[in-house]
């Protein structure tokens, strides 16, 4: 079992920046890929980044690559959203979720119904 806690969303202007940050309770948090998805408001939840255990391998929407980074401190049971040069249309409510290294591959990673711990997400407003 794995508890998710998000924080660091808030109202930005466009072009500022946030840290989202995802706590995470467990003792085997590094076998853990850890995702950030988001959803807007009258639209579906979409991918934004993950980060694979061990911290080797990151993944990122078309949408967010070149302005936001996810990275994770294993020791902190920590994973950090760095976002950057935000626009509007990144106002969303963003979610971490957890889900074990060995269920995921391929395009899975992307896809939130594989991911089986879900925070309750922390709220970006971007104003133009």
């Amino acid at each position: 079992q794995v508890q998710l806690v998000e924080s660091g969303g808030g109202l930005v202007q466009a072009g500022g920046s946030l840290r989202l940050s995802c706590a995470a309770s467990g003792r085997t948090f590094s076998s853990y890929t850890i995702g950030w998805f988001r959803q807007a408001p009258g639209k579906e939840r979409e991918f934004a980044a993950a980060i694979r255990g061990r911290g080797s391998t990151t993944y990122y929407a078309d949408s967010v690559k070149d302005r936001f980074t996810i990275s994770r401190d294993n020791a902190k049971n920590t994973v950090l959203l760095q976002m950057n040069s935000l626009k509007p249309e990144d106002t969303a409510v963003y979610s971490c979720a957890a889900v074990e290294d060995v269920l995921l591959s391929g395009a899975r990673i992307r896809q939130a119904s594989w991911y089986r711990y879900w925070g309750q997400g922390t709220l970006v407003t971007v104003s133009s």
